[in-house]
């Protein structure tokens, strides 16, 4: 019998754990085995899944092979300090959001499906720490953390002072993404939750141009000399602190290293605190379901936003559906929360880098206007319920007209602002009327293409997966929609390029003002007439978009 345990007298079995047991002996072992056969049981399911899980795998040992060797080759260089501690920086930072936005990456970032088993918070914690430290993303850690070490080692002192430093890093990153998932478990089961994670594309597209932006600074004049007074900073921040410890033990200043691993052992134990918290918050509270199974009934529904700003009738309903899939809707959300970012990141990050023009902005008009393309995929099946109410071609032309104004409502306000931000930072404001009559101009031609491409060419939006936007089959749909649509819009807005460029040939400056009200009436024009072409198709081909529209 193991110590701690009492007997029931008069009874046969095992013994009961009484309030003084330890933890389960093997409890360790038996997470490490859970982890390996959930990672062999997945790769089982499909050879694509198999496949793209040994090629992302060769990849990532090569890429953490060669960022070994690379920092193995900066020993010695007079700003490998700096790299190191910004490279930790980042891995740690990428650990923290990594929960948030790939929830799905690891079975075990759940705990809540541990909640019926007798297991204790700190026997838990060690457990779950010691099996989340097997899988790629731990040896990748632990190489760059490697590398860093003996980057800035130099000495017995700071080798062994690297040796903590290493196994620190490791840790501290491992129990950040533990403590953020469990803290933060009840929004990613949540459809919020997978909203995040069909965000995660645009937060990986955003980070590629800021790290573009960044390799450009620095190839100027300075170098990484200019991030000398940041990585100063980061070297006090937890996982970087434990790095700049042997660094500053490699440099003789044994206190400020001494305080530097206090640090980052500090930030350790508070992580693992606040871990072991949200772990006996988690495990003792009620769920979601009981909380909403004690509400009172009879609650009045909040009143929507259409019955105080939008019209009556069919224009506002429709406008105010179209909203709500904007907010609510992950697959409409991903897609709108990613043409405002490009449609802004383009023209901004081309005028800091002072390669940029104003014309630029039109770029935020031609990234929101591709919304309007396949209005009734978003619908998926439940079109059916859309064409029950359309029987002449005034409905379709009404429901057509309102779903454009519906992202004209985000869309104008929006170009206006890109087009400002981007004449102050390119300094032209003379060109600021011009620019907004071409992309006003712009806008139109692309609610008009769109409007058509939704009839003629309507494709299926896959509710099931975050990272599919077509139904198989219908990628050729998707692309002659898009595609042929952009290509259409531009050939539609020739004229007032033509005349915007003949202005500036003919030294018109003094007209070229002409060019707002001209694209504002055209882009309008323009589009009502590509809504009412669309009309008629789209109340004669109702089946066969309600078809197309259900495939996924």
């Amino acid at each position: 019998m193991s110590a701690g345990a009492t007997a029931v007298p008069g009874r046969s079995g095992p013994a009961v754990p009484g309030k003084g047991t330890p933890a389960v002996p093997g409890i360790t072992s038996v997470f490490v085995r859970l982890k390996l056969s959930l990672l062999r049981n997945g790769l089982r399911q499909s050879s694509g899944r198999r496949a793209a899980y040994i090629v992302s795998a060769v990849f990532a040992l090569l890429f953490a092979a060669l960022q070994l060797t690379g920092l193995i080759v900066l020993r010695g260089n007079e700003h490998a300090v700096t790299v190191v501690v910004l490279l930790t920086a980042l891995v740690g930072v990428g650990w923290a959001v990594m929960p948030l936005f790939f929830p799905s990456g690891d079975e075990t970032l759940d705990p809540s499906r541990l909640v019926m088993l007798p297991l204790r918070p700190r026997p838990l914690i060690r457990a779950l720490l010691t099996a989340s430290l097997v899988g790629i993303g731990p040896l990748f850690t632990f190489c760059l953390a490697l590398g860093s070490v003996i980057a800035v080692a130099r000495g017995a002192a700071a080798v062994a002072v690297g040796v903590l430093a290493v196994a620190l890093t490791l840790l501290l990153c491992v129990a950040l993404a533990r403590a953020v998932a469990a803290a933060n478990v009840r929004l990613l089961t949540s459809r919020k939750g997978r909203d995040l994670a069909v965000l995660s594309g645009l937060v990986i597209a955003v980070g590629i141009q800021v790290v573009n932006f960044g390799a450009q600074r620095l190839s100027g004049a300075g170098g990484l000399a200019r991030l000398d007074p940041v990585a100063d900073v980061l070297g006090w921040v937890p996982p970087a602190s434990a790095i700049g410890a042997v660094d500053a033990v490699s440099e003789g200043a044994y206190g400020r290293g001494a305080a530097q691993l206090l640090l980052a052992a500090a930030a350790l134990a508070a992580l693992l605190w606040s871990w072991e918290r949200s772990l006996v918050r988690l495990m003792t509270s009620p769920d979601g379901s009981t909380l909403q199974a004690a509400e009172p009934a009879g609650k009045e529904p909040s009143p929507g936003f259409g019955g105080r700003f939008l019209p009556e009738g069919r224009t506002g309903t429709v406008i105010e559906r179209s909203l709500r899939y904007v907010r609510r809707d992950p697959k409409t959300k991903a897609a709108w929360v990613t043409s405002l970012a490009i449609g802004l990141i383009v023209p901004v990050f081309n005028a800091l880098q002072g390669t940029g023009t104003i014309y630029f902005a039109c770029f935020a008009a031609g990234m929101l206007g591709i919304q309007m393309y396949n209005q009734f995929g978003q619908d998926t099946s439940a079109f059916w319920m859309v064409a029950t109410t359309i029987s002449t071609t005034r409905d379709a032309y009404e429901e057509l007209r309102a779903r454009a104004l519906a992202l004209l409502v985000i869309t104008l306000p929006y170009t206006v602002l890109v087009t400002v931000v981007t004449a102050a930072l390119v300094g032209n404001w003379r060109a600021l009327p011009e620019a907004l009559g071409l992309s006003f101009a712009l806008l139109g031609a692309m609610l008009a293409t769109g409007a058509v491409t939704s009839v003629r060419f309507p494709y299926s939006i896959p509710q099931d997966s975050a990272h599919k936007n077509v139904a198989p089959g219908q990628a050729g749909l998707a692309w002659i929609s898009i595609l042929g649509g952009m290509v259409a819009a531009a050939l539609l807005c020739a004229p007032l390029i033509a005349l915007t460029i003949w202005l500036h040939v003919a030294d018109g400056q003094g007209w070229l003002w002409l060019v707002l009200p001209l694209g504002a009436a055209y882009g309008a024009l323009i589009s009502w007439a590509g809504v009412r072409w669309a009309a008629p198709q789209a109340a004669a081909r109702l089946p066969e978009i309600l078809t197309a529209v259900s495939k996924g």
